[in-house]
């Protein structure tokens, strides 16, 4: 029986792939972009498509709205969307700061918060984290808005694992390491990075699906490498 997926930052590179994988299964997917053209243009009777800019609080607050309204239960809300600002800590203004923490972690919690009536003890919320947000692994240059802003929804994420335990959903975090997206382009323009995004994406869709019934409050690395 198929299962209702919520994807954010579905229109390109890893959420793209996740929503032609969860298609393709049989499931049917929310998926949620500030671009919903590539998302339009699959044209799929089992994909909704719901524009939204996750760092406007009024925005996120219909999106919750129209997708309670689609949905009874929410079977996986996988937090995938993402901001990078490539910039010298010296060079970055605040406001950058804060753009980059809208996306990356007010925009989940604000997701998450209007989502929870459709969500139970089966359900699995999985954050899309980085390596660079987890503590002791190697740290990039120019990355600190991004990578602090990682390890904040890490840390939010197995917070929310231990308000949850006892009825609510599941949470768990996947750091990835180096995939070949355009987001890692932008970060590392001459890297080629030894997975794809279509690797990467049936990797999480697996653990969408599968993970919580091993994993609660975790955070798991997936990676082959790091730049």
């Amino acid at each position: 029986m198929g299962k209702n997926i919520v994807i954010t930052g579905a229109s390109r590179g890893i959420g793209f792939a996740m929503t032609q994988a969860f298609l393709e299964a049989g499931h049917r997917v929310v998926a949620l972009s500030r671009n919903a053209a590539p998302l339009e243009a699959l044209n799929h009777p089992n994909c909704f498509v719901v524009a939204v800019d996750l760092s406007l609080e009024q925005e996120v607050i219909q999106a919750g709205a129209l997708i309670t309204q689609e949905l009874n239960h929410i079977d996986a809300l996988i937090h995938n969307a993402g901001k990078l600002i490539n910039k010298p800590f010296k060079d970055i203004e605040l406001q950058e700061v804060q753009e980059v923490y809208a996306v990356n972690v007010f925009g989940p919690m604000m997701l998450t918060k209007q989502l929870l009536p459709c969500m139970d003890h089966q359900t699995h919320v999985v954050s899309i984290s980085s390596m660079g947000g987890v503590n002791g692994t190697a740290k990039f240059p120019g990355l600190s808005a991004y990578s602090s802003s990682k390890g904040a929804l890490t840390i939010w994420s197995e917070v929310m694992a231990e308000e949850h335990k006892d009825n609510g959903p599941k949470f768990n975090t996947l750091a990835l390491g180096a995939v070949q997206t355009e987001m890692l382009s932008e970060a590392f323009p001459d890297y080629q990075a030894p997975m794809t995004a279509v690797q990467m994406a049936k990797y999480i869709v697996n653990f969408a699906l599968e993970g919580h019934h091993i994993f609660n409050g975790k955070t798991l690395n997936a990676a082959q490498s790091t730049p």
